[in-house]
């Protein structure tokens, strides 16, 4: 099935004065997707987001929706409806009166917006807090107030600037789920910024990284895990172990905390240049004996441990001080001299190298 093109980007630019936030910004929003955006603080995705509500205009470059352009139009036009970090709901009002402002503003008869803001409470099972104040109200039910006073005027796209930053852990993990649920049932098109990685790569269908104001990578969160394209992407993903040296004339990459094997096809391709590989830390093998000759491996000191669910992520030092990490089962790991200061080997298939494109 062909994909609709729904927004597009077309090298957008926006300045604030000498500071150059969205570094010319090329980009295709499907209709009916979930795109989260996500970078580090200052990395312009708010900023991209703002341009795309009305709230920014471009210095230069245009912006589309459904093919129109709208730099020019004012966010009461958009139909960009958003969810923000605060929700900003509105205080004086309570929960129903809340969910049926935007409907009174477009002019929607009473009782239609009645009947309308009553479903949506009814879909974000808070049914029973229609007539609460806001006050009363725990930040998970707050969220879905929020959620269903933009939802009620059944938008093309829904902007999200980091709504579940607020929240617990757990009420974090549910939102997550009821937010995917919405998006999926409704195809509405989700744009989703976060800085929040976890978030990002359980809802979106694709991801765009940012950084300095520009993009380093757009795909899918399967594609950007297993093989990012830039140090940038690896080093923000935080679960990659990363390998940086000189490819000699024999396919090998010399690096200071050892010389590594790398695939065939890349060895080949980069002889006699510089390259870095890219390791994922779920890749990795801890063990107290020298690996098997067709393996990868290093000698590295243990600084400390992390447990998270069904797996154990152990931080080494190299010889060189750099960080390795490498994730495995309680099990696997159970069975190790696992104490700082302990010196393992760590082992890797030459196979599970990803060789960073651009570099």
């Amino acid at each position: 099935m062909t994909q609709e093109t729904l927004v597009t980007f077309g090298g957008v630019i926006k300045r604030f004065g000498d500071f150059v936030a969205v570094q010319r910004l090329d980009l295709e929003i499907q209709k009916g997707e979930f795109l989260a955006i996500m970078g580090s603080s200052g990395c312009g995705k708010t900023t991209t987001l703002r341009m795309l509500a009305g709230l920014e205009a471009p210095s230069e470059g245009q912006i589309r929706l459904g093919g129109k352009p709208i730099n020019d139009l004012p966010t009461w036009q958009r139909d960009t409806p958003m969810v923000w970090q605060s929700l900003a709901l509105f205080p004086f009002l309570n929960v129903i009166e809340n969910v049926e402002f935007a409907l009174k503003m477009r002019g929607v008869g009473a009782k239609e917006r009645r009947q309308r803001a009553e479903n949506w409470l009814e879909r974000m099972q808070i049914s029973e807090f229609a007539t609460r104040n806001i006050s009363q109200l725990s930040g998970g039910q707050r969220q879905r107030v929020a959620l269903a006073r933009s939802l009620v005027v059944e938008p093309e796209i829904l902007l999200l600037d980091e709504p579940l930053s607020a929240l617990d852990a757990h009420l974090k993990v549910r939102m997550q789920s009821v937010l995917q649920n919405l998006q999926r049932e409704l195809g509405i098109t989700f744009v989703y910024v976060t800085h929040s990685q976890s978030e990002a790569f359980a809802m979106a269908d694709r991801v765009v990284i940012m950084s300095k104001g520009k993009v380093e990578q757009i795909g899918t969160p399967q594609e950007i895990y297993r093989a990012p394209k830039t140090r940038f992407v690896a080093e923000f993903l935080g679960s990659s172990n990363i390998f940086s040296g000189r490819v000699s004339n024999q396919g090998m990459l010399e690096t200071p905390i050892g010389t590594f094997r790398l695939p065939e096809a890349e060895a080949e391709r980069r002889k006699g240049q510089n390259a870095t590989g890219v390791v994922l830390d779920t890749r990795t093998e801890l063990g107290v004996e020298k690996p098997q000759s067709d393996l990868n491996f290093t000698v590295a000191k243990v600084v400390g441990e992390e447990f998270s669910g069904a797996t154990a992520t152990v931080y080494l030092e190299a010889s060189d001080g750099s960080e390795i990490r490498v994730q495995n089962s309680h099990e696997e790991i159970g069975r190790l001299p696992i104490a700082p200061g302990q010196e393992l080997y760590v082992s890797w298939r030459p196979e599970d190298t990803h060789v960073l494109s651009n570099d």
